[in-house]
């Protein structure tokens, strides 16, 4: 890596209150620059590069003991995440979740994307502590205010989810914060029209490749626009949203960013899966310091 792109990196990171002294935002620096450098998040592989002019067990004793000693301002990481996005323009969210297993272990993490075009980073995430099942409304609720706490909801132009994200109490909320959204349903669940008329989507014979669309329609107990495509004899694409529903389904394809940045947060790219942290407070730390390690990535690269 160029010096003068570490010296940039390095002085992004010291304006950042992430932490409370020097010492500890030198750290977070060093540790950043490890990231980038090995694209590993093991200990002892970062060590090996984090500081030459000590010993590398002396390395791997000083990331120990941040991990473990170490609170880190997590709104002040997705403020420098914010900044490095262009400012003025909205901004889509999409949310979605990924875990892996260890050992034993389940890591489950309910993530946020904000981004535009081909610029897309993490704004904030929350590791679930419910071995690996579904996030609930209150999961995705709440990660969603911890977002509003960094970004104005007026520059969120949308919010896209799989689904997962289903049910009454989570689309009422996004309805009664007046954000625009797109969602994917199950196919079992029922749609209403205006005239009264309920009934599964397997019923309305579509063949292979065709589509219909409802401009109004209550599903969950919440009115919206409904655009429904038979991928094949078993499989629907069902989008739900707030949005003119000529748009539902070229909204939706935002979603599959977030694909691309799971894989490039783990194999394809810092092998995030490989950790062998258990401990939620330190792997949130972890999350944090990766994917700051990523936004230079990706903002630097576009």
């Amino acid at each position: 890596m160029k010096q003068s792109l570490k010296g940039e990196i390095t002085s992004i990171l010291y304006s950042a209150p992430i932490v409370d002294n020097l010492a500890r935002k030198t750290f977070i620096s060093l540790f950043v620059l490890a990231l980038l450098q090995t694209r590993k998040v093991q200990f002892n592989e970062l060590a090996t590069v984090l500081n030459d002019q000590v010993k590398i067990t002396s390395n791997q004793n000083r990331i120990e003991d941040f991990f473990r000693e170490v609170a880190i301002n997590f709104q002040a990481v997705a403020h420098l995440r914010l900044a490095l996005l262009p400012k003025m323009v909205k901004l889509p969210l999409t949310i979605d979740r990924t875990e892996w297993d260890f050992g034993n272990y389940q890591v489950n993490i309910l993530m946020v994307l904000m981004g535009y075009g081909d610029l897309q980073l993490p704004l904030y995430w929350e590791l679930l502590d419910n071995k690996s099942g579904n996030s609930i409304s209150q999961d995705r609720i709440a990660v969603l205010e911890k977002c509003f706490a960094v970004v104005d909801k007026k520059r969120i132009g949308l919010v896209v989810g799989d689904r997962e994200f289903v049910g009454h109490k989570w689309i009422k909320y996004l309805k009664d914060s007046n954000l625009n959204f797109v969602m994917r349903f199950p196919k079992h669940h029922l749609l209403t029209t205006t005239a009264d008329e309920t009934f599964a989507i397997t019923e309305l014979g579509l063949a292979v490749g065709q589509h219909c669309s409802f401009t109004d329609c209550l599903v969950d107990g919440c009115w919206g626009r409904v655009w429904i495509k038979r991928l094949d004899q078993q499989e629907y694409l069902y989008l739900f949203g707030s949005v003119r529903v000529a748009f539902l389904d070229q909204l939706y394809r935002k979603r599959w960013r977030i694909e691309a940045f799971f894989q490039n947060l783990k194999l394809r790219g810092f092998d995030l899966e490989s950790t062998h942290l258990r401990n939620l407070s330190k792997l949130s730390k972890l999350v944090a310091l990766v994917s700051l390690a990523y936004a230079f990535c990706a903002s630097f690269g576009v």
